[in-house]
């Protein structure tokens, strides 16, 4: 488990993060509904924990299937 200091963002940048989903989660008191209000209430949440866990880890590559061979399981033989 990585301490505090080897994350790769900063408590700022967390609160940053937050607060800019905290006029969207404030918005939701105007939802008709406790269904409509829980539904986006769940998109917001969703929408920033993927930004938290895609800060934590390191950048996200620009195509998302791309995978990286850096650290292959088997090695290439041509035998």
């Amino acid at each position: 488990m990585p301490d505090e200091h080897s994350l790769p963002f900063t408590e700022e940048e967390y609160v940053a993060l937050a607060r800019q989903k905290y006029s969207e989660l404030k918005a939701l008191r105007s939802k008709p509904t406790f269904y409509d209000y829980e539904k986006s209430f769940e998109e917001i949440w969703l929408d920033l924990g993927r930004q938290v866990l895609e800060k934590s880890l390191s950048q996200v590559p620009t195509d998302r299937r791309k995978k990286k061979d850096e650290n292959t399981l088997w090695t290439h033989t041509d035998s």
